[in-house]
């Protein structure tokens, strides 16, 4: 059955009053009786009464309403969004999710279309997750998390990739790890080239040289992540750890090795980044760097409600720190043993 919109004409001749009546109970006017405004909020409420969003901005300037734009969603995204739901609870807000998704969007520049659908009559400002620009237009009070380019001139909220990708290469180093396979992330986002660049300077402070054969792009998905984890356990001196610079491209790696007999973390140490639910889920459960995905949902959120309540404010810049969530996915290093009775004897 098709849904019916419910008008104000109908809110008023239920209640028994007139249109600009009912106008005046849902605008807080002065001018109506107590018990009048209580029978026509009581008819409200039972009809499911709700003016539209762009005739509740056209009258009061403001929708109550933030928006939240994602590319796709997927485990990065949904994590982020709970940490938002956490933030307006209480605010007086409500939210609109809007996806891309199933549209095969544009790899630059798709933030401005949806920004122009969503922004100033549907939302009084919005959330961009992972944007390819910052370069949006005027589309009121935004906010990006993690955006592909890193800080500009609006206001963002990421991690400390750079450390995350550091702490992760120096726990592997620490397990008495030298051949260190890296998968790394799109190229295309700063917060992939930040954790190479981590990765990088952790193995350089371990006077450690990186093997440019271990050093593949998995693309921050399953599938792209794939193929090289299929190269480095295939290598006749395969990687005996591998840091993977997200968690999906992990959780794929030791679906691979166990595909090809490799035993995680006996064989292989594997690390993610992310700490995504799935990550505790997989077998083993993953080692991995916690970025505090719903805290910067949370942030972003506080952030962009403060910048619709003083649009003049400075831009901020958001910077998250991260954290090492060890579990069974790595172990120290086997170290082989002379077999007794090897030494020639008098020695």
């Amino acid at each position: 059955m098709a849904f019916k919109r419910v008008t104000i004409g109908e809110v008023a001749a239920e209640a028994g009053v007139s249109v600009a009546t009912v106008s005046k109970v849902i605008n807080g006017r002065y001018g109506v009786a107590a018990a009048t405004s209580a029978r026509v909020k009581e008819v409200i409420d039972r009809l499911g009464y709700e003016s539209s969003l762009i005739a509740r901005s056209l009258r009061s300037h403001r929708t109550g309403v933030l928006g939240i734009i994602v590319s796709d969603f997927e485990p990065f995204s949904t994590e982020l969004l709970k940490g938002a739901a956490q933030a307006i609870r209480e605010t007086g807000y409500e939210v609109i999710v809007y996806s891309v998704v199933g549209r095969a969007p544009e790899k630059v520049g798709w933030e401005r279309r949806s920004m122009s659908r969503l922004a100033g009559t549907l939302t009084d400002g919005t959330i961009l997750v992972t944007p390819t620009v910052v370069d949006v237009g005027g589309g009121g009070p935004a906010v990006a998390v993690d955006p592909h380019t890193g800080s500009s001139g609006m206001p963002t909220v990421d991690a400390d990739n750079f450390t995350g990708a550091v702490t992760a290469t120096t726990h592997l180093v620490g397990l008495g790890h030298r051949r260190i396979g890296f998968i790394a992330g799109r190229p295309d986002l700063e917060s992939a080239r930040q954790r190479e660049r981590g990765f990088r300077h952790a193995m350089a402070e371990a006077g450690i040289d990186v093997d440019p054969d271990l050093v593949l792009v998995g693309d921050y998905t399953l599938e792209g992540a794939e193929e090289p984890a299929q190269k480095l356990l295939g290598m006749d001196d395969p990687p005996t750890a591998v840091f993977a610079a997200n968690d999906q491209s992990a959780i794929e790696t030791i679906e691979v090795a166990q595909s090809r007999g490799v035993r995680v973390p006996d064989d292989l140490s594997v690390v993610g980044f992310d700490n995504v639910p799935e990550s505790a889920l997989v077998d083993p459960p993953l080692t991995t760097i916690d970025q505090s995905i719903q805290q910067m949902g949370f942030e972003a959120v506080r952030l962009l409600i403060s910048l619709i309540d003083e649009p003049d404010q400075p831009v901020a810049h958001i910077t998250l720190p991260t954290e090492l969530v060890v579990r069974q996915s790595s172990r120290q290093i086997a170290v082989a043993t002379e077999e007794p009775g090897t030494e020639e004897e008098g020695t």
